[in-house]
């Protein structure tokens, strides 16, 4: 099986996932191979899960007010602060991967342990979806599979600002607001704090990961991809009937 690799671009949040969902339609009806692709979000942005309340989960005042962009997921999960970070994507038919969720969430989510070994960060997979490195979450992941089509995107922490993120994010109760940061503070980390690596470096290394034992070939969406994503990010992903 030949793997297409998209490398890292920066977009707006709606664009970002429109090209998800883009890709997948693409590779579900097999005009295109399945896919890895690279991304970072231009402004920043919250991502909320497919399930939850946009407005009990983000401030909405505080997110216009600095420039942050919101958007709904195709995948399950909790508010995402998109800021300095890596997202990847990868799109296949599901055939491709294991069938039971945690054991692909194991694979794909190794590809990024393989990663982070080349830059001599020792990391470990904890079920049901996230990684960890001496037992702080580096990467959270969300996987969904719906037309034969699995997508699972995630994020690699480069850096993290919990006091910024905890800003633009509602808290149940503001009284217990300072212990949930510091809790997070101790739960979370980041290349950053591990090594001194350039994003550059981190992102050769996560390709790597990627790529391990596939025959892949890099190139960019397809014009169809391209018209289609355009069309998802206005018609869907920006709206308030899906973000709302």
């Amino acid at each position: 099986m030949i793997w297409r690799l998209i490398d890292y671009k920066e977009n707006n949040a709606f664009l970002n996932m429109a090209i998800d969902e883009a890709v997948s339609e693409a590779v579900g009806c097999g005009e295109s191979l399945p896919t890895i692709r690279f991304y970072g979000w231009m402004p920043k942005a919250v991502s909320i899960g497919y399930f939850q309340s946009l407005e009990k989960e983000v401030d909405l005042g505080k997110c216009k007010e600095h420039g942050v962009d919101i958007v709904r997921r195709r995948t399950g999960g909790g508010a995402v602060f998109h800021d300095s970070e890596i997202t990847y994507s990868i799109i296949g038919k599901q055939e491709l991967f294991p069938k039971d969720i945690i054991a692909s969430y194991k694979e794909i989510c190794g590809c990024i342990i393989f990663g982070l070994e080349s830059l001599g960060i020792i990391a470990e997979f904890k079920p049901i979806n996230d990684i960890l490195v001496n037992g702080k979450k580096i990467s959270g992941n969300a996987q969904t599979r719906r037309n034969g089509v699995l997508l699972q995107h995630g994020t690699l922490l480069c850096d993290v600002d919990v006091d910024r993120m905890f800003s633009l994010l509602k808290v149940p109760d503001e009284k217990i607001k300072d212990k949930m940061i510091a809790t997070v503070k101790e739960r979370v980390t980041s290349v950053k704090m591990l090594k001194e690596a350039r994003q550059e470096d981190v992102l050769a290394a996560l390709k790597k990961g990627f790529v391990e034992g596939k025959e892949f070939g890099v190139s960019g969406l397809s014009q169809k991809e391209s018209g289609r994503a355009e069309e998802l990010a206005e018609t869907k992903y920006r709206t308030k009937e899906w973000n709302g």
